[in-house]
């Protein structure tokens, strides 16, 4: 029974964490630092995404989606038909270095979801202050994304469940024979004690101060006016010449700040 909890709790949180979501708003990162590199080399936004993307990066080389792929094929599919018969579990040294790689993962997207939130939070003081327009709206819109797929997926929220199911199963096949691999490192019972904070309390707290901050509406209407009645008609007049012209030049990235209020 824990081998087909453990088992399931692997395929569901190797899903999440190689979801299409997660890897696009990584390659959208990692284009928007491409390029605005060498010309914000001192803005905070900048270099807080900058974090937001060193966090991402540690966790794809941890490779910890391959560890559970690993973890599973060791687990037998069926379980025993009788009480007392003997069936076969991963080691305690393959168990032990798995429950590291979760620990470990679960730290960093905790890292992440912060980064997400303080450079999220930079952006939109910034923005507020109209200073690099462009850049900061990509960014609050990119961080607001890779926060919420975290979140709606439930990564972090998986992983410590996961956690959980490996650390009972450490414990009884530690009983049976004991194999230690990692010496000098006690595997805690609870992962809040391993994090040091309560999972669910914090991503509230930071669910808290993104929602807090100057809704999207009032820095919006600050920096783009509402266009007046005769303006708007004719940029309704002229919106499928200028998505033609839009199409034909969409190869072309200008990284350029707006700078001023557009109209």
């Amino acid at each position: 029974r824990l081998l087909s909890v453990l088992r399931r709790r692997c395929d569901i949180a190797g899903k999440r964490l190689s979801g299409p979501g997660l890897a696009a708003e990584g390659r959208v990162l990692r284009a928007v630092l491409y390029v605005y590199h060498s010309r914000l080399l001192r803005h905070r936004p900048y270099l807080a995404l900058q974090q937001v993307e060193q966090c991402l990066k540690r966790l794809w080389k941890m490779n910890l989606v391959g560890s559970l792929e690993s973890l599973v094929e060791l687990i037998p599919k069926k379980n025993a038909s009788k009480a007392h018969a003997e069936c076969l579990v991963p080691s305690q040294p393959m168990l032990e270095t798995v429950s590291l790689k979760v620990l470990g993962g679960c730290n960093l997207i905790l890292r992440l979801l912060d980064c997400c939130c303080k450079a999220f939070l930079l952006s939109v003081k910034h923005l507020c202050s109209k200073e690099f327009i462009l850049l900061n709206t990509v960014t609050s819109g990119l961080l607001s994304r890779l926060w919420f797929v975290i979140q709606y997926r439930c990564v972090l929220q998986t992983l410590t469940s996961l956690y959980s199911a490996l650390w009972t199963t450490l414990h009884l096949v530690s009983e049976t024979q004991q194999t230690p691999y990692i010496k000098g490192f006690t595997f805690p019972s609870d992962i809040s004690d391993f994090l040091g904070v309560n999972v669910s309390s914090e991503v509230k707290k930071q669910k808290a101060k993104m929602l807090t901050t100057k809704k999207s509406s009032s820095w919006m209407k600050k920096l783009f006016p509402a266009m007046p009645e005769a303006v708007s008609k004719v940029g309704k007049k002229r919106k499928s010449e200028t998505c033609t012209s839009a199409m034909k030049n969409h190869s072309i990235l200008c990284p350029v700040d707006i700078g001023e209020t557009v109209v």
